[in-house]
């Protein structure tokens, strides 16, 4: 109980200094998302009146003090206030991660969730018939491809699959013209099909990663005592490979998965912009590209929440894995 206190501890402070400089970071970029959202009104005459009211709507008057735009800001969250979007006017910052919040947890997390899955049983296989053909071809295909940035093969699975078989659509989270969100076949359908090919790329992209990581703890692993203990009483060899060697080398990757699914919600950049795919990483960009502080900050506080929920949650996990880590901290 004294470890789950403490840990809990921590992850308040750690909530409160993420949120604290969310606020701050976005003030000490330079330009003003007031004269930006001016600027794109076209308008040849606007009065400073003006000015200051649009600034009091965003957030950002230069005429209220830093502490208590702060406190206004602690006061907006309580309340579930995050702000209007500058470069989506009049579009409330929650509206806009209501919307893309799905598409990213639903494409990043699948991607996560399989290269994890499937990187972690190859690392495992890879370990334990280490010298095999598989150990010496696999890991050496895998890491050369994680290599390939992710927006070349994008780009590259667009041309053959989309572009030239036509298996696939290039852009957008579903067909527009054809599905109608709604739980229905149509929609789902459209919404898998369009999602295969950038899941596919950030699958390819970080399964060598797991397969790895997991091979060379296995490796290190199997050297221990206890294994050679179980191999020594004749236990199955399933059962020597998964209960005892694969269980305790896989903690690493556990925490390294938390912190992947943290990161699930921050979306893939570069892959949302190549598809252009409706998810949370898409609108970040735009949101930098419009001096939009109050996107800017609602999307890096979820990013936050996320990673600090997912660790949290892995320490819970890792805890009840080894027992050794509360018995060591309580």
């Amino acid at each position: 109980m004294r470890y789950l206190l403490r840990r809990t501890g921590f992850y308040l402070i750690a909530l409160w200094a993420a949120v604290t400089f969310n606020f701050i970071i976005p003030r000490l970029m330079p330009g003003d998302p007031a004269l930006a959202y001016i600027a794109r009104l076209q308008q040849q005459q606007i009065t400073r009146e003006q000015i200051a009211a649009i600034r009091k709507l965003f957030g950002v008057n230069p005429d209220v003090p830093i502490w208590q735009q702060y406190l206004d800001y602690l006061g907006g969250l309580l309340h579930g206030n995050l702000g209007i979007a500058t470069s989506q006017f009049p579009t409330p910052v929650i509206d806009i991660l209501r919307q893309s919040l799905p598409w990213t947890i639903g494409l990043v997390g699948t991607a996560v969730v399989l290269s994890f899955l499937v990187g972690t049983l190859g690392g495992i296989l890879a370990a334990w018939r280490r010298g095999s053909w598989y150990d010496t071809t696999v890991p050496p295909i895998l890491t050369f491809l994680s290599a390939v940035p992710y927006f070349w093969m994008a780009l590259g699975l667009i041309y053959v699959f989309a572009l030239g078989l036509g298996w696939f659509p290039t852009s957008d989270g579903y067909d527009i013209f054809e599905a109608t969100p709604g739980w229905d076949f149509a929609f789902i359908g459209s919404v898998v099909q369009h999602a295969m090919l950038p899941v596919i790329t950030l699958v390819i992209g970080s399964l060598a990663g797991w397969v790895l990581t997991m091979r060379n703890t296995m490796v290190t692993t199997l050297a221990e005592d206890y294994v050679l203990m179980a191999e020594a009483k004749g236990l199955p060899e399933r059962r020597t490979m998964l209960s005892y060697a694969a269980r305790n080398a896989i903690l690493p990757s556990i925490t390294s998965f938390s912190i992947s699914l943290g990161l699930v919600v921050s979306g893939s950049l570069l892959t949302e912009i190549v598809f252009n795919y409706p998810g949370i990483g898409f609108y970040l960009y735009k949101a930098v590209q419009g001096d939009d502080y109050a996107l800017v900050e609602g999307c890096f506080l979820v990013i936050a929440l996320t990673v600090l929920l997912a660790n949290f949650l892995s320490e819970l996990v890792y805890a009840f894995l080894d027992p050794r880590v509360r018995q060591g901290r309580s």
